[in-house]
């Protein structure tokens, strides 16, 4: 029966000549990278330098604002304008009042046109949202921009939409819901 000092013993013996193989192992390995290694070099001496030129920037030239008497677009002065100045010729803004319709919960971009319905001179558009068709006439609002329809044709609806600019005035902005073709 072996000693447990014995085994000790063998295990070191048996572990040093395990790392000696592995060094013996590891340095027959080295001379294939040193055959690489030469490959390489020669390779990088042998491969001609290619630098290309990198073409001049484009001279900045800045934008100058030439309307001296107008008022700068990018000024705050533009915004003091707006609010000082008389009521204009305008829209006044729309009817906040009036009790809205079902469709001015919807973003006029959720609206896709499908089609219409004729019926002696009265035209009637199908507006398709998320999954229900909608019918709409002239006179009807839609989308959240307090927006009208105008007209209706067989390829579009027509709406105005009654939009804030910059300086609080009421300002009209005509857009078209088109007929969308249906991808088979």
């Amino acid at each position: 029966m072996m000693s447990p000092l014995m085994f000790d013993r063998t295990g070191r013996m048996a572990c040093a000549a395990a790392l000696c193989f592995i060094a013996v192992l590891s340095a027959g390995c080295n001379s294939g990278n040193d055959e690489l290694q030469a490959w390489m070099d020669e390779s990088r001496r042998n491969t001609p330098v290619t630098i290309s030129k990198v073409a001049e920037p484009k001279a900045f030239e800045p934008f100058r604002y030439p309307a001296t008497t107008e008022v700068d677009p990018f000024s705050a002065a533009k915004l003091r304008v707006g609010i000082e100045a008389p009521a204009r010729n305008g829209p006044r803004g729309p009817d906040t009042g009036r009790v809205r319709e079902p469709l001015e919960s919807f973003s006029l971009d959720a609206f896709k046109m499908v089609g219409n319905l004729k019926q002696g001179p009265v035209v009637v558009g199908l507006l398709k949202s998320e999954n229900a068709v909608h019918q709409v006439r002239v006179g009807n609002y839609i989308g959240q921009n307090f927006g009208r329809i105008v007209a209706i044709s067989e390829t579009e609806v027509a709406v105005r939409e009654s939009v804030q600019d910059a300086a609080g005035d009421w300002v009209e902005r005509d857009t078209a819901l088109r007929l969308q073709e249906s991808g088979k």
